[in-house]
């Protein structure tokens, strides 16, 4: 069976998000015929003669359009923002014009992550806003079922809405193990259900 690649797509500031990143990319790699694809976005600056390398200096390369196109699945990531995804995650989206009104994503299978630096910042209202996005593009939002026992028992982050983690204000909070078993299941149901759905 040849590959089929899922997106990972996230921005950012700190490396939390990217930690979640890599965890959901473990559980979608963990399902043989897959594989994850990471890609993040460029910060952006008030400032508009300042721009980013067209190369990032490290981790992830940047997103391109194409990667939309050439995915099987999504899982979209981003440090919460006052209660929505970071500015370089939305002006991505914003720029998505084309692949909306091709279809690109119409019928792909998409779920969402975020961190925090406190326990009530905003993380399901981010995760809901970042869905707003992907159902205008036509995707399949999944969440995380109960069937999940680390739902029921999380004390740092979790959500049916999709995974989150509590980073703390000074963003460097380890992961626990239950966020860690959550991004992995996250990961692995979004690429079971992408591989069903292009087998159907």
């Amino acid at each position: 069976m040849s590959q089929s690649d899922i997106l990972v797509l996230y921005y950012s500031r700190y490396g939390a998000t990217r930690d979640l990143a890599r965890l959901i990319a473990e559980g979608i790699e963990s399902v043989p015929g897959v594989n994850a694809r990471l890609r993040t976005v460029p910060a952006i600056s008030t400032v508009c003669e300042t721009t980013e390398s067209a190369v990032p200096a490290d981790g992830a390369p940047y997103v391109e359009y194409s990667d939309l196109q050439e995915c099987i699945g999504l899982a979209l990531g981003s440090p919460t923002r006052f209660g929505n995804m970071a500015a370089p995650m939305k002006y991505f989206w914003d720029g998505s014009s084309s692949e909306w009104l091709n279809g690109t994503l119409i019928g792909k299978p998409a779920c969402v992550f975020t961190s925090t630096g406190s326990l009530h910042g905003g993380q399901e209202s981010t995760l809901l806003t970042m869905m707003i996005p992907l159902l205008h593009h036509g995707t399949m939002i999944m969440g995380i079922p109960y069937s999940e026992p680390d739902l029921m028992s999380t004390s740092t982050g979790g959500s049916p809405y999709g995974l989150t983690h509590l980073a703390h204000a000074d963003g460097r909070a380890p992961i626990s193990a239950e966020e860690q078993r959550l991004a992995i299941a996250q990961g692995k149901r979004l690429a079971l259900t992408a591989l069903k759905l292009i087998q159907r």
